[in-house]
C-alpha cells in the first residue's frame, strides 16, 4: 500500500499541511527556550533544562484522566481551536519579555507550566482528533504520517531557530512560533465538518475515568507497551538536554551547531516514522525491537570522539526512537474500542510525557555532575531495560499461548 495513502484524504491532507506549519514554529521555540535556559539565563545548567522540562511536560501526569476524559466527552474540533490559541497566547507572552529584556528564568519556568497544562489538554484531543479524519485501517499510516510531520519540522525547525537566536535572539523565535498556530486554527476552522466520520462518544455518568483505567488494567499488552514508553520517555528521551551539553559542554560549540544536531537526528526520526507508515498495522515486536535498538544508538552516540561523529550518531538515534513511539502510538489507538480512545490516549501520553519531571532533573543532574557522556548512558539504560523486559513478555504470553492451545493427549476424539 501507499505511503501517502492518508494524504488522498482531503480533510487529513489539510490537517497534515497546518500541523507541518505549527510543527516547525514548535520545534524553533522549543530550541530557541533550550538555548536561552542554558546559555542565556544560566551559567550552562543542564538541571535548570531539565526543570523547565519537568514544568512543561509535568501536567500531563496529573491532569491526564480528566483531559482524556474530556477529548471523549466534547467536539474535539471546537477544543483543538480553543488550545491552539492559548499556546499562541502563551508564545506571545514570553516572546515580549524576552525581546524587551526582561525575562528571567522564573518567567520561563511559569511559561512552561502553563504551557504544559494547555497541552495536556490539547494532547488527547489531538490524537483522538485524526480518528474522525481517516477510516481504522488508515489509522496506523495516519498516526505514522504525523510522527514524519513533527520530526520533518524537526529537520528545519531547530536549525532556523539557531541561526535566529543568533542573529536576533530567542524572543523573536518565540513570536514568530505564536504565527504559526494560526495555521493549525485556520484548518480546524475551514475543515469540512460533513466529511468527519462521527464515533462513538462517552456516555454520560459517574465512574467513567475508572473505566478507563480498568480497561487498560485488563489489557496486558497495553500495559507492556506503555511500561516501555514510560521507561524511555522518563530517561531516555531528553534529548535537549543531552544534546545542549554534548554540543556546549563537550565540544564547545554554540548555538548554531546546537541546531544543526537536533536538525541532524531529525533525519532519522523522519526516516522512522517513514518506514512505519509502510506497514499496514504496527507490531509489539517493532515496539520493544526499536527500544534496544534506541539503547544500543544511545551508547554509540555517548563514545563518539567528535562533535560531527556524535551527529552522524544521532541519526539511528532518532530512527530508532520514532520507531519505537509510532509503533507505540499506532498500536494503543489501533487496539483501542472509540469509546475509550481519548481516556486511554490521555492515559498514555501522561506515561509517556508525564515521567519527564522525574527523568528530566535526574539525567540533568547526572549531566552536571559526571558529564554528557553519562547522560547519553542513562538513555541507552533505559532502551534496554524496556527491550528486555518487553520481549520477555512476549517470549512468556507466546509460551503460555501454546500450551492452552496443545490438545491434551488421552482425550476423547
Amino acid at each position: 500500500m501507499s505511503m501517502f495513502r492518508s494524504l488522498r484524504i482531503h480533510n487529513y491532507r489539510l490537517w497534515f499541511i497546518g500541523a507541518l506549519i505549527s510543527n516547525v514554529g514548535t520545534w524553533m521555540q522549543r530550541t530557541a527556550q533550550d538555548w536561552l535556559v542554558y546559555d542565556i539565563l544560566t551559567d550552562q545548567d543542564a538541571a535548570a533544562m531539565g526543570i523547565v522540562m519537568a514544568l512543561q511536560l509535568g501536567p500531563q501526569l496529573f491532569i491526564a484522566p480528566w483531559a482524556g476524559l474530556i477529548a471523549d466527552s466534547v467536539d474535539r474540533r471546537k477544543l483543538l481551536i480553543l488550545t491552539q490559541a492559548a499556546m499562541a497566547a502563551l508564545g506571545v507572552g514570553l516572546g515580549i519579555l524576552v525581546v524587551l529584556s526582561l525575562a528571567e528564568l522564573w518567567h520561563v519556568y511559569a511559561f512552561a507550566l502553563a504551557l504544559g497544562l494547555v497541552s495536556a489538554l490539547d494532547a488527547p484531543a489531538r490524537q483522538a482528533f485524526v480518528s474522525e479524519l481517516v477510516k481504522d485501517e488508515y489509522l496506523p499510516n495516519a498516526v505514522a504520517l504525523n510522527s514524519a510531520s513533527f520530526n520533518g519540522a524537526r529537520m528545519f525547525g531547530p536549525a532556523v531557530a539557531g541561526l535566529l537566536t543568533v542573529a536576533v535572539g530567542p524572543g523573536w523565535v518565540f513570536l514568530i512560533n505564536a504565527v504559526t498556530f494560526g495555521a493549525m486554527i485556520f484548518v480546524l476552522a475551514t475543515i469540512r465538518q460533513g466529511e468527519l466520520r462521527v464515533l462513538n462518544r462517552s456516555a454520560p455518568g459517574r465512574g467513567r475515568i475508572r473505566a478507563g483505567f480498568r480497561y487498560v488494567r485488563q489489557r496486558p499488552d497495553l500495559v507492556m507497551v506503555m511500561f516501555a514508553i514510560f521507561v524511555v520517555g522518563t530517561l531516555g528521551l531528553n534529548f535537549a538536554v543531552y544534546i545542549a551539553a554534548m554540543a556546549r559542554t563537550e565540544f564547545g560549540t554554540g548555538a548554531g551547531v546546537f541546531g544543526t544536531l537536533s536538525s541532524i537526528m531529525a533525519v532519522g526520526s523522519v526516516t522512522g516514522a517513514l518506514l512505519s507508515a509502510r506497514r499496514e498495522r504496527p507490531r509489539l515486536r517493532f515496539v520493544f525491537g526499536a527500544a534496544g535498538a534506541f539503547g544500543l544508538a544511545c551508547a554509540l552516540a555517548a563514545l563518539a570522539p567528535s562533535v560531527w561523529l556524535f551527529g552522524v550518531a544521532l541519526v539511528p538515534v532518532g530512527l530508532f526512537a520514532l520507531t519505537l513511539m509510532t509503533s507505540a502510538n499506532a498500536y494503543v489507538q489501533t487496539t483501542t474500542v472509540q469509546e475509550m480512545r481519548g481516556r486511554v490516549m490521555a492515559l498514555y501520553f501522561a506515561i509517556f510525557l508525564g515521567g519527564t519531571p522525574i527523568g528530566a532533573p535526574i539525567v540533568g543532574w547526572v549531566t552536571n555532575a559526571y558529564g554528557p557522556r553519562w547522560g547519553l548512558v542513562v538513555a541507552a539504560a533505559s532502551g534496554l531495560v524496556a527491550a528486555v523486559a518487553g520481549l520477555v513478555w512476549v517470549w512468556r504470553s507466546h509460551h503460555v499461548t501454546l500450551r492452552l492451545s496443545t490438545p491434551r493427549r488421552g482425550g476423547s476424539g
